[in-house]
């Protein structure tokens, strides 16, 4: 079988950042890196899964709503992907610190967090959601399009 393309990246100098994944006519996939991958440390499930209801809803309420398609965590529990169409670099960028702010900043009760809404509605923790994405914050913050690129 063909390799995809995510397994032809060198996790061994991968950082954390946002990363251009793959390009797919009006389809773009970003690579949110969130930890070091093979560094000892991961994504605690909880966490992710509490982050990950909050991407989402920021995302699909924000002034870009149209082009957002995904965001989920990856299976090796360092990142997530973030998939969006026809929205500029710059403008994702742009996006993903907004809602790393939010996420941060954010009290409350978890959106779509009830038996009804979710199907594990008792994973969750808001408080490590928070942590995940104030760490992201001085990373992200002067993040350009040039550094959206894999290094090598």
């Amino acid at each position: 079988m063909k390799r995809i393309a995510s397994f032809e990246v060198n996790h061994d100098v991968l950082t954390q950042g946002m990363y251009t994944s793959r390009i797919d006519g009006d389809i773009t996939t970003y690579d949110i890196r969130m930890v070091i991958p093979n560094g000892g440390i991961y994504l605690e499930p909880a966490a992710t899964h509490t982050f990950e209801h909050l991407f989402a809803t920021y995302t699909r309420n924000s002034d870009f709503a149209e082009n957002i398609i995904y965001c989920g965590p990856m299976g090796c529990q360092t990142g997530f992907y973030f998939l969006v169409r026809d929205l500029a670099p710059q403008d994702a960028i742009k996006l993903v610190n907004e809602s790393m702010k939010f996420i941060a900043d954010y009290e409350g009760e978890i959106p779509g967090a009830s038996r009804i809404e979710c199907g594990n509605y008792l994973l969750h923790d808001l408080q490590g959601a928070k942590q995940m994405a104030a760490n992201m914050i001085p990373i992200l913050k002067d993040w350009t399009e040039a550094d959206l690129v894999y290094k090598k």
